[in-house]
């Protein structure tokens, strides 16, 4: 019997993030958003070790599986990392100390390779689609013939601020300041210190490799995704339209909204609390799955939401909470603290929040620019401080910069931190891009485009055998 042709199969897309939940996410959106861009043509499947299967789970659940096609869970195991015990697999799972562990393995090529060979054998999928930091991805995609695309969790700015910065020389730092080059803005300087540990390591050279193994693989893989919309950054964007084969930007991956929320379970209680609460009346912390806050800030940051009077939602990592003696009794129904998951992209899309204290992670800045929030960010992760720095002047919110005073932001500064600034224009255009005739849903068309056609050129070359 004659096998289908490959314009009659189903494109099988291969989605490999890492082991973040801020990555795990956008991948679940990415892989929904393919699925139901072309019903019945695309069967995308997201692949990740055994202890992220219920984070995976969970991103997904919150889209509606009835109205398009479902999104497939693949497994491969996870490497044995020295430093973790077995089934810690996630920066959310892990303490803030043993961290480095799960980037130390998620990074190693000679740990990471042979699960991904044999996951990308197994699944023989037309295509992959792997997080950039799985940088060998595009390798042995290539060695069984297939095209391998990267994906950005983050935006096109911090992404390209980020790579610059690796290469930054801080020991010729004037004043202690990196001034990133002209052709990302002659007034972005970043204080050393608040440089991402890469830049700032005692090992350039090591550094640098790896940052052309990065380089490297974006130059050979079949094109690059990011999740932005061109309104966002038009002149970024542009930069990788002319420095890659293929860009597509298809963000906010986040849109449409999740369905609803289950009843009883913590998001509803979260919505339950805010429908009780005024419009525009509520303050929103929360600082990702990420960032590891110190107790002394945590405790400011607790005494500063008493004495600013504003009713405020605050979504903390748990391990890392100790209330002041009496608090909550203080606080009363005025704050409400969650120590597990929260559905932010609800919570943003509630008229009670008039303002979120953000990390400034790139999920949290679409999800605010999205819903129309006002914001503040604060640095705790890598790309905070590209992103803080390009926003700001921009007028999407207002970004601390006390990085020259001590580490701990006082509980009087965080009382008086709430400030306003204008975000509508940009939610706007964020809906707009990803509605039908939009920036991002004809990137998202076009990389599905591409992808089909890319197959039918190259049907019948296609190897199993990986060397």
């Amino acid at each position: 019997m004659a096998s289908p042709s490959p314009q009659r199969e189903k494109l099988r897309i291969l989605l490999i993030p890492f082991f973040a939940t801020s990555h795990i996410g956008p991948f679940a959106d990415l892989a929904f958003h393919l699925a139901a861009a072309r019903p019945g043509v695309v069967e995308a499947t997201v692949a990740v070790t055994p202890a992220n299967v219920p984070v995976l789970r969970s991103a997904l659940a919150r889209r509606d599986p009835g109205r398009h096609a479902a999104v497939q869970i693949a497994t491969y195991p996870f490497p044995s990392v020295d430093g973790l015990p077995p089934g810690v697999e996630n920066h959310s799972t892990v303490e803030p100390a043993d961290a480095w562990h799960i980037d130390a393995g998620g990074g190693d090529e000679r740990l990471m390779r042979p699960g991904h060979e044999g996951l990308i054998r197994d699944c023989s999928p037309n295509a992959v689609v792997s997080d950039i930091l799985f940088y060998w991805n595009a390798d042995i995609a290539a060695s069984v013939g297939v095209p391998c695309v990267t994906f950005h969790a983050i935006g096109a700015f911090p992404m390209q601020a980020l790579a610059t910065l690796i290469y930054a020389d801080t020991t010729k730092a004037s004043g202690g300041v990196v001034t990133l080059p002209e052709f990302l803005g002659p007034d972005v300087r970043i204080p050393v210190t608040e440089l991402p540990a890469e830049a700032r390591s005692q090992q350039p050279d090591v550094v640098r490799a790896a940052g052309a193994k990065l380089s490297s693989a974006h130059s050979s893989c079949f094109g690059l995704v990011v999740n932005t919309f061109f309104d966002l950054e038009d002149r970024f964007c542009d930069m990788y339209v002319r420095g890659m084969k293929r860009a597509y930007f298809v963000g906010p991956v986040s849109l449409p909204p999740p369905s609803q929320l289950a009843a009883g379970d913590d998001g509803s209680r979260c919505i339950d609390w805010l429908d009780r609460k005024p419009a525009r009346s509520v303050v929103y912390l929360c600082f990702g799955s990420l960032s590891h806050v110190s107790k002394p800030q945590l405790r400011e940051l607790a005494l500063g939401l008493e004495a600013s009077g504003k009713p405020f939602l605050w979504v903390v990592r748990s391990e890392a909470l100790v209330l002041p003696e009496g608090w909550k009794e203080r606080v009363g129904d005025r704050g409400m603290v969650v120590t597990r998951w929260a559905p932010q992209t609800a919570i943003l899309a509630h008229p009670a929040v008039g303002a979120f204290v953000t990390h400034c992670g790139w999920n949290s800045v679409l999800e605010t620019v999205v819903a129309g929030v006002p914001f503040i960010t604060e640095r705790f992760v890598t790309e905070v401080l590209k992103i803080g720095e390009r926003l700001w002047p921009e007028g999407a919110g207002v970004r601390s910069t006390r990085y020259e005073e001590h580490e701990l932001i006082p509980c009087e500064a965080v009382a008086r931190a709430v400030a306003r600034s204008r975000v509508k224009e940009l939610s706007a255009k964020a809906h707009a891009a990803m509605a039908e005739g939009g920036s991002s849903h004809g990137d998202l068309r076009r990389l599905i485009d591409d992808l089909i056609q890319e197959r039918t050129a190259g049907a019948g070359t296609r190897s199993d055998t990986l060397v």
